[in-house]
């Protein structure tokens, strides 16, 4: 059935990986993306990492002249691999908060017939300091599973994370999963998490799994790119019982959406364990 194109909608811009300080930086590749994202109007825009290339303050200061020209009210970042180089964790935390926390806004969209009247987003720190690879950590997930709250709450669940949680084409050997992806999924599906937005591999890609969507964006500004992939970056529209995940190239030089059911995607939630009584890993 088609969408109406006056019914409401919900829009979140997702770009990732700057890398503000690299010899492959694109300033101008980045402006274009900030206007463009501008022009789009979306309702929360979500960052998730990767900032700098080395930590660095002045990396941070250059990313941060160019995360405030969004005219988007709602920014929601969270920190990469690269941005945890050189205590740049700290520089983060003086300039845009909280490592881990949780967001709240409106939403009013209907998905599988119930109307959930507000969204929550809720960012994970998965760098670890001077390494490439990442964690969430046991010690986290309480916090976490506090965070998305009850699994049969009418809002609208997303996590930003880093880090792979899920194995991505294209990004060479499959060592950029966290090692405790296993149970952090879990975590998300039992708590009927719906969306996951990622970065880290420069590789944009969906994946439907247990019930939710996870969306990881390109490099929306730089030439560090794999192959034949060119930099990009994110727009997923929620609109009446579909999720549409737009990549749009940062060049300007074309872009291709995918449209998902939520209402179909969302009966496919569930972890695999034999014995639903039991409680997931903490």
């Amino acid at each position: 059935m088609p969408v109406s194109p006056t019914a409401k909608r919900f829009v979140i811009a997702q770009f990732s990986d700057l890398h503000c300080g690299d010899p492959r930086f694109d300033e101008h590749m980045l402006e274009r993306v900030i206007r463009e994202v501008n022009e789009i109007t979306p309702d929360v825009v979500v960052i998730p990492g990767d900032l700098t290339v080395n930590g660095y303050r002045d990396e941070f200061e250059l990313a941060l002249m160019h995360i405030e020209r969004l005219e988007c009210p709602n920014v929601v970042v969270t920190p990469g691999n690269h941005d945890s180089r050189n205590v740049g964790y700290m520089h983060f935390l003086d300039m845009f908060g909280k490592r881990w926390q949780a967001h709240e806004m409106g939403f009013g969209i209907d998905v599988d017939g119930v109307s959930q009247e507000r969204i929550r987003i809720v960012s994970v720190d998965s760098s670890k300091p001077d390494l490439d690879d990442g964690e969430v950590g046991r010690h986290r997930y309480d916090w976490l599973s506090e965070q998305l709250g009850p699994p049969d709450e009418e809002i609208f669940k997303v996590v930003a994370i880093h880090h792979h949680l899920v194995g991505i084409p294209s990004t060479g050997r499959e060592r950029n999963i966290v090692p405790d992806a296993g149970d952090v999924l879990e975590i998300l599906a039992a708590h009927d998490v719906d969306l996951i937005l990622a970065g880290h591999k420069h590789v944009p890609y969906v994946w439907p799994i247990s019930g939710m969507l996870i969306v990881t964006s390109g490099t929306a500004s730089t030439w560090r790119t794999r192959a034949e992939i060119p930099p990009s970056y994110n727009v997923i529209t929620v609109q009446h019982d579909q999720a549409t995940v737009e990549i749009i190239d940062s060049t300007g030089e074309g872009r291709k959406s995918h449209t998902y059911s939520m209402r179909q995607h969302r009966r496919r939630r569930g972890a695999g364990r034999l014995s639903q009584e039991r409680e997931v890993h903490r």
